[in-house]
């Protein structure tokens, strides 16, 4: 596997765990690709009856790296570093890349189950949206924060968050990409579990799961899935068609650029 990404099996349970641990798990494209690719590799992976996807370190995942967002500001990646490229779709997919991270965890035929810890900011609480059952600290810092830097959230987050609050809160948190607490996250219902122990308790579960008839379970996760994604390739479709037309125009470059200047954002209307 990448050195972005862990895969250890026992006992019928797939841990999977980010692994760039000094960067709070932050997503490059190396991590981009190092996620999908470990998906993909659930998918036919004889024997796995569960999956635990966490991060290792202080963070499960905090977002876009810094040079990712330097380049939504304009600058080339710096020497060494390779552009990213989130936006790659294959032929067939209602997804490309980056969205992919994310709905790779529903296209597996077996539970997914994350452990969120630290931070899960942008694409990182996208990626726990994406698996089905979620353990959080309760002083997790989270945030669909993809308006602070002028973009849309465009990795599955608008459907998946879409179905687990209301509509209003949906769009407070998006239109605000405000940082909320595990604890606030848990009250929305976006949350499944609230603990101290985010990992351990998401391991037992998936434990007790791996000793449940893996046919049985397999197939009720189709059935629930078979009433919770109809629409979702439409809406990535718009998630891809709508950060087009933000990625590049002023509003978005200012906003990168004021964040790293520390100064206030100065807008023109639309």
């Amino acid at each position: 596997m990448s050195d972005r990404v862990s895969i250890t099996i026992d006992n019928g349970i797939a841990d999977v765990r980010l692994t760039r641990a000094d960067k709070r798990n932050a997503l490059d494209s190396e991590m981009f690709r190092a996620i999908a690719a470990a998906g993909e590799r659930l998918k036919t992976e004889p024997g796995v009856r569960c999956v635990v996807l966490s991060g290792e370190g202080k963070s499960f995942c905090a977002g876009l790296d810094m040079g990712s967002m330097q380049q939504l500001a304009g600058a080339p990646p710096a020497d060494g570093e390779e552009q990213t490229n989130a936006g790659d779709i294959d032929d067939g997919r209602i997804t490309h890349l980056a969205q992919q991270i994310c709905w790779v965890w529903q296209e597996l035929p077996m539970p997914v189950i994350s452990a969120v810890h630290g931070h899960a900011l942008g694409g990182g609480i996208q990626l726990a949206l994406g698996t089905d059952i979620r353990f959080v600290h309760p002083e997790t810092k989270m945030s669909v924060r993809e308006t602070y830097w002028g973009i849309v959230p465009d990795m599955t987050g608008t459907f998946m968050l879409g179905k687990l609050v209301r509509p209003d809160i949906a769009k407070e948190l998006t239109f605000t990409a405000r940082v909320f607490s595990g604890t606030e996250a848990y009250e929305m219902g976006i949350v499944t579990h609230l603990t101290e122990t985010p990992y351990d308790d998401a391991m037992a579960l998936a434990a007790e799961i791996a000793g449940i008839s893996p046919s049985a379970v397999r197939a009720s996760k189709e059935l629930i899935n078979n009433m919770a994604v109809d629409g979702a390739a439409e809406q990535f479709a718009a998630e891809r068609r709508l950060i087009k037309t933000q990625i590049g125009t002023p509003n978005q470059i200012e906003s990168v650029m004021a964040s790293f200047e520390n100064r206030s954002p100065e807008f023109v209307d639309v």
